[in-house]
C-alpha cells in the first residue's frame, strides 16, 4: 500500500459528495415540513498497512437538536486500547499491536430531524453580547483569515447593506452565484479562503465553498462556522445531495463525507446554510444559475437542511485525542489513521481501507 508523501506536511482532512433526480418543483409543502428520519449506520475499518503499531480516530455524530444516536455505539475490535472521546469533537478512537490486521467496527442508529428556518419568526437584536462559545466563531483559523483580500471581497459584497441577516444572504448569493465546483479538488481542498479569493479560481469542492461562506461572514462581523460529517440518504431534491440505496439496500457511503456551513443571527441563533451544494447541483445536473431548480435549492439551502446527512463536528486547527503524529490538524470528516507514526490515505477507502453503508430505517 502506497503512502502520500504530502501527508506529512499537510493539515487536510477534507470533505467529498455523493451522485435519479428529483425536480423541487414538484415537492409539495407537506415534504417541505420538518422531517423526521432514522438510519442504521455502519463503519468498518481494516487498516492494510503493515507495522507495529496502528492508531485510528473516528469522528461520531455530534449531539444536537437536530440529531441523536437512537442506540449504544456496537463496536467490534481487536484493538488493544480503545474509547470514546465525548465533547465538542465525539471521537472513538483504537490502538493496534501485533501481526493482526487492524480491525474496527462501529455500528449505530440515529434521528435526525429536518433543519427549516421560518424567516417571519426571525428578529435581528444587534445588541446582543455573544457568549464566548459564538463569539470564537468571528476569529480566524489558518485557512480561515479575515483580514486582506477576504475583508475586501466582504465588504465589497456587503456594501451599504444593513442587518446581519440581510448581509450574510448577500455574501451566500454570491458564494453560491459565482464559485464553481471542480471535481479534481482532491478530498474536498483545504478550504484556505485567502488562497483562493486571490488565484482569481473561485472554485473548489464543499470546505472550499463553504469556508469562503463562513470567512466572508467573518469579515463581516457575523460568527460563522462549518459543521463536518457524511450523507446517510437520499435526498428529495437532488441525487447529487444524498446517495439513494443501492440493490442491497443500502446507500453506499465511503465517499460522502461533506461539510454544510451556519451563521449566527443576533437575537435569533444559528441559521443553517449550504452554498456548496448549489454549485455542486448545478455542475452535476448540467444547469445554469437561471434555471428554475438552482433557483429554488439555492433559496432552500439559505435556512434549510435537509438531514438525509449527518454531523460529526466544528473542529478546524485542532489536535485529537490522544494526540497523534500529525496535528493540528484542518478539520476532521474522514477517518483519520496512522501506522508507525506515518498517516494512512484516509481519501481511499479501498488503501486504507474502510467501508461505510447506511440504510434508512
Amino acid at each position: 500500500m502506497k503512502r502520500r508523501d504530502f501527508f506529512k506536511f499537510s493539515s487536510i482532512l477534507g470533505v467529498a459528495s455523493f451522485a435519479p433526480s428529483v425536480v423541487l418543483a414538484d415537492t409539495s409543502a407537506k415534504e417541505a415540513e420538518q422531517k423526521t428520519r432514522k438510519f442504521s449506520v455502519s463503519l468498518k475499518h481494516a487498516i492494510k498497512e503493515v507495522g507495529k503499531e496502528s492508531r485510528v480516530w473516528v469522528p461520531l455524530v455530534l449531539p444536537s437538536d437536530f440529531q441523536q444516536v437512537i442506540s449504544h455505539y456496537k463496536v467490534g475490535s481487536n484493538a488493544v486500547e480503545k474509547f470514546i472521546t465525548e465533547g465538542e469533537i465525539p471521537t472513538y478512537y483504537a490502538k493496534f499491536s501485533g501481526s493482526e490486521t487492524p480491525i474496527l467496527d462501529i455500528s449505530f442508529d440515529v434521528q435526525t430531524t429536518e433543519r427549516n428556518t421560518d424567516f417571519s419568526k426571525v428578529n435581528f437584536n444587534e445588541n446582543e453580547k455573544l457568549a464566548p462559545e459564538i463569539a470564537k466563531f468571528l476569529q480566524p483559523t489558518t485557512q480561515i483569515q479575515i483580514d486582506g483580500v477576504v475583508k475586501q471581497k466582504s465588504d465589497e459584497i456587503v456594501g451599504n447593506i444593513k442587518g446581519d441577516l440581510e448581509k450574510a444572504r448577500a455574501i451566500y448569493t454570491w458564494v453560491a452565484n459565482t464559485m464553481e465546483r471542480d471535481n479534481s479538488v482532491l478530498g474536498c481542498g483545504l478550504g484556505d479562503v485567502k488562497q483562493i479569493l486571490s488565484s482569481g479560481k473561485l472554485s473548489g469542492k464543499c470546505t472550499d465553498i463553504n469556508s469562503v461562506f463562513v470567512a466572508l461572514a467573518r469579515a463581516a462581523g457575523i460568527p460563522a462556522r462549518e459543521m463536518f460529517g457524511i450523507r446517510v440518504g437520499k435526498s428529495r431534491f437532488s441525487g447529487q445531495m444524498g446517495a439513494a440505496p443501492k440493490d442491497d439496500g443500502f446507500s453506499h457511503i465511503s465517499g460522502g463525507q461533506h461539510c454544510r456551513a451556519e451563521f449566527y443571527l443576533k437575537g435569533y441563533g444559528w441559521i443553517p446554510v449550504d452554498p456548496a451544494d448549489v454549485t455542486k447541483v448545478r455542475l452535476g445536473e448540467k444547469l445554469t444559475n437561471d434555471d428554475q431548480k438552482i433557483a429554488q435549492i439555492r433559496e432552500y439551502l439559505f435556512g434549510n437542511w435537509e438531514m438525509c446527512w449527518i454531523g460529526f463536528n466544528y473542529g478546524r486547527d485542532f489536535t485529537l485525542s490522544p494526540r497523534p503524529a500529525q496535528f493540528p490538524i484542518n478539520n476532521f470528516g474522514y477517518v483519520y489513521g496512522e501506522t508507525d507514526g506515518q498517516t494512512l490515505n484516509y481519501y481511499d477507502p479501498k488503501e486504507f481501507s474502510y467501508d461505510y453503508k447506511s440504510r434508512e430505517i
